[in-house]
């Protein structure tokens, strides 16, 4: 049976890297928007009643899949909304 020493430097050299690739991790994941909200985090981010957004899905506003009973927006159709100002 063989007998390896580790040292403190080796023991740095490890957090360092389990450190660095946490952050790479973490970072990666923060950056990209969920593609698919549902009707509650859309009224939430829009401020929105139930009402309000049944009429912009009924007057094609704002375009939806529905699956199930529930009903999917695409983050970058929100965006656009957002941008040109329609109420």
């Amino acid at each position: 049976m063989e007998i390896e020493l580790i040292t403190k430097e080796d023991l740095r050299q490890l957090r360092m890297q389990l450190l660095e690739d946490i952050k790479q991790h973490f970072s990666g994941k923060t950056s990209q928007k969920t593609d698919w909200l549902k009707s509650a985090q859309v009224r939430d981010m829009l401020s929105i009643s139930a009402g309000t957004l049944q009429t912009l899905r009924v007057n094609g506003t704002l375009k939806h899949t529905k699956i199930g009973g529930s009903f999917y927006y695409l983050q970058s159709d929100i965006d656009a909304l957002l941008k040109s100002g329609k109420n």
